[in-house]
């Protein structure tokens, strides 16, 4: 079913509404590790001539480039998605109108204030949980495999619970997922966001999918 709900999720892709959101999501945050990027160099900066360290410029570039780097790596979904969480009523319509317009007549949007709340838990959860799992994931290296796989193990938990969270509170006694569907959910956006420019799509892509897989589950259930 998940790979159904992908499937039919990539059309969504191109809908205008999805192309407004997908560009402020980007937008955003690639605005948010710009200032980030910023912070850390001016911090490294101080901290060199603090400590008289030498190196000049171009160490203080590559340091900064480096942790950068490493945060995007590990935070860019947490980011992107929060963002998305901000503005997913327009991607969620859009697709509920087109696809199942008995349940976007039914609907009720979020509006910006609980919008918000979904998107601080949605970061709190990510940042807390991958942080936490930093060490494990820097042990992990050695294997050559481990770190992608439990990076994909744990975020396709937290990624599958944000994006039916997303969708299921504008239902009113909706049907919701099982705990493995959500978790499919996660893992197939989680895989998205690993791939080079898909990443990109991913937060827009993993959206439209959820809403798919909550509405076949209605669907099935009827």
């Amino acid at each position: 079913m998940v790979i159904a709900a992908a499937f039919r999720a990539f059309p969504a892709i191109f809908h205008p509404a999805a192309l407004r959101l997908l560009a402020k999501t980007l937008a955003l945050t690639l605005i948010i590790f710009a200032v980030a990027a910023l912070a850390l160099w001016a911090l490294i900066h101080g901290a060199r001539q603090y400590l008289g360290w030498g190196g000049g410029g171009f160490a203080e570039a590559a340091a900064t480039a480096l942790v950068v780097f490493a945060l995007a790596w590990l935070l860019f979904r947490t980011i992107a998605m929060a963002i998305m969480n901000l503005f997913a009523d327009d991607i969620v319509i859009a697709v509920e109108q087109d696809s199942y317009p008995a349940a976007a007549a039914s609907a009720r949007p979020l509006g910006f204030a609980r919008s918000v709340r979904l998107a601080l838990r949605s970061a709190g959860r990510s940042a807390g949980w991958n942080l936490l799992a930093l060490p494990l994931y820097l042990v992990l290296l050695i294997t050559g495999i481990g770190t992608i796989l439990l990076f994909l193990i744990l975020n396709a938990y937290l990624l599958g619970r944000d994006l039916s969270e997303m969708v299921e509170q504008r239902h009113a006694g909706l049907v919701t997922m099982s705990g493995g569907s959500r978790w499919l959910l996660g893992l197939v956006s989680a895989l998205l966001f690993l791939i080079p420019f898909i990443n990109l799509l991913a937060p827009v892509w993993s959206a439209a999918m959820a809403v798919h897989m909550l509405h076949g589950v209605r669907s099935k259930s009827s």
